[in-house]
Order: structure tokens, then sequence, then C-alpha cells
């Protein structure tokens, strides 16, 4: 599959689903100066999480170009180790502001894998936040069980705050991560993942 179909299947499947399409937004933000470069999907409407500002609509979707070549999201040292750390890259991003949750997202990221990408399920493998003790935090049991009404308990991994967490500095936005992921079944010891953000 080319990667202009997997875009458009994407944003299609959102628009379905009611999402508002919205253009990738500049690599350089002008009203950001936290950042000098997009660093992540969810930067462009870090005022709407903030409730510094109001989306057009409580359900977006978008793909956003990013560019990781310095600060706390710096992937430069990771480039050329690995096949999924890369410094420009286009993330695909769902966004719900007050209106969808857990549930939704992860039953239709199902839906997009396995029904619109038509990835076979027997192959599929997701995590969930396993919690951190130095963070008082616990597993996401939620996410583990709406996922284990999808997939087998075998195929349900956890990961943590280095897979499955993501924070925006200090004090700002934090992202409990899933990952849907397969096994190569060329290189079956090596995981391919595939983010839904």
């Amino acid at each position: 599959m080319k990667s202009q179909d997997i875009r458009s299947q994407f944003l299609a499947f959102f628009e379905s689903k009611k999402h508002q399409v919205l253009q990738s937004a500049p690599m350089v933000l002008k009203d950001d100066p936290s950042l000098m470069f997009v660093n992540s999907g969810m930067a462009p409407f870090k005022e709407f999480f903030l409730g510094n500002g109001t989306p057009p609509k409580n359900r977006l979707t978008d793909t956003q170009k990013c560019l990781r070549v310095s600060g706390k999201h710096n992937d430069l040292e990771e480039v050329g180790y690995d096949t999924y750390h890369h410094t420009l890259f286009e993330m695909l991003g769902n966004w719900s502001f007050g209106d969808y949750f857990k549930k939704e997202a992860i039953e239709w990221a199902w839906e997009l894998l396995t029904e619109v990408y038509k990835i076979d399920k027997d192959i599929l493998y997701v995590t969930v936040f396993e919690g951190s003790t130095a963070d008082g935090t616990t597993l996401d049991s939620e996410a583990y069980d709406i996922w284990k009404n999808l997939i087998p308990e075998d195929r349900i991994l956890t990961g943590n705050k280095d897979d499955n967490f993501w924070e925006m500095g200090e004090q700002g936005l934090v992202v409990l991560v899933a990952k849907s992921m397969w096994i190569s079944a060329q290189k079956k010891k090596k995981k391919k993942y595939l983010v839904m953000n």
C-alpha cells in the first residue's frame, strides 16, 4: 500500500466518524515560542488541550509533518539504529476534545487496522501502559479491558513510561500511547510498530 493511500484512507475513515479534516500545520508555529519546530502530531492543538483556545470542532483528524532535531524529543541520536526513529516524519491523528475517549479510540483503531487496511487480526499485538511506581500510577486497566474484547489477552503487552507515555515538558500535556504492532513474517523476532496516535 502506498503512503498516500494510507493517508487518504485514514482521513476518510475518521471523516466518516464525524471528524473535521484539517491540513497539516506549518512546521514552525508562529504563535508557539516553546517549540522551534512542530515535533508531534498534537503540538498544533496544544492550546486546545490546555483550555486556552477552542477547537473548530470537538472531533478533528489530520496528518501532521513533524521534525525532531532538538530538545527533549530529539531523535537524532536514534536515527539509523532502528526502523522507527526519524527526524522528519508524518503523524496521522484523530483528536477528541471532550467528546469521546478510550473506548471509541481503541475500537476505531482496531476497525481501521483490520477492516480498512485489511491487516490480519491474527498477527496484531497491542500495548497498554503498565503504570509507574515512581509516579504512583497503575496499569491502564480501562484500556486493557477494552482491548481484551477485541484481541486475545496473550497479545496485549504492557509498556513502561519509555514506551507508552509521552509528555510535553515538565508540566504540560500527557498522553498514554496505545501501540498496535505486528510481527513481520520474514523477521519474527523483530517487532514493527504502527502507532495510532
